[in-house]
């Protein structure tokens, strides 16, 4: 299935075998064609959601972007996406509440609710040119305390957090949209996934499980044989470049 991703699933082996330094290399880009996935977390202040629900939301609303029928060619948000797909792949994680929250959803996107958690994930532009409804939200201030969410379902890919790194709420949301992205891409066939909304299961592995799931130096084989394809992150906030933060397992 031809989808807007193909140019990612098309580059990941050549990008996880990459040293950890190319990764951060933004010398050459022009700051006003930089792009961005602005995604924003519901978070009220008197009943925060659980940060697993928010995952997982994120994680789903990010692919559900992508893979819209908007998103194709011909559809109304396909330069938009592709131009977005075809450079560094950048998200925001914002937070809103109240009539801020309610503002966005008048903004091109896809609004994904799980287990009384909302996220919505707009269609990618240029950070200097994103809407004043998205600039006024905070960045910081999205952290969401640790939940134990039980054993993942059956039939849902399962997003693995890197268990010796910490993340906010708001860059953990970046990355599980990231592997759903890669997830999406090399899938030759997602549609029972997109038949179920694109849901997915975040939890976080003990160290030495994290370490058995890793791909290591053969990321084909690891998709190939055992489902499992590798967020490696660029290292512009909170994380060393280089770093695996999310390990995406198909069913």
């Amino acid at each position: 299935m031809s989808t807007v991703l193909d140019p990612l699933g098309a580059r990941y082996a050549e990008w996880l075998r990459l040293p950890a330094s190319a990764t951060a290399d933004v010398a050459a880009e022009d700051p006003e064609q930089v792009r961005a996935m602005p995604v924003i977390l519901r978070i009220e202040r008197a009943e925060p959601p659980a940060r697993t629900a928010v995952l997982e939301a994120a994680a789903a609303a990010a692919v559900a972007v992508c893979l819209d029928e908007r998103s194709a060619p011909g559809g109304e948000w396909h330069e938009a996406v592709s131009s977005w797909v075809d450079a560094r792949i950048r998200k925001v994680a914002r937070r809103a509440r109240g009539a801020h929250w309610q503002a966005v959803q008048a903004l091109p996107g896809v609004t994904v609710a799980v287990d009384g958690a909302e996220v919505r994930a707009l269609v990618p532009g240029r950070v200097v040119a994103t809407p004043k409804e998205v600039s006024r939200l905070q960045i910081t201030g999205s952290d969401l305390p640790a939940d134990e969410p039980g054993p993942p379902p059956a039939g849902v890919p399962v997003l693995w957090l890197n268990p010796v790194i910490e993340m906010t709420a708001g860059k953990a949301a970046a990355q599980v949209g990231h592997a759903t992205m890669l997830l999406a891409a090399l899938w030759p066939d997602a549609s029972s996934w997109a038949a179920n909304d694109f849901r997915v299961a975040v939890r976080t592995p003990s160290e030495r499980r994290w370490a058995e799931l890793l791909p290591g130096d053969d990321p084909a084989a690891a998709w190939r044989e055992r489902g499992i394809v590798a967020v490696r992150d660029a290292g512009f906030t909170e994380i060393d470049p280089g770093t695996v933060t999310v390990l995406a397992q198909r069913p």
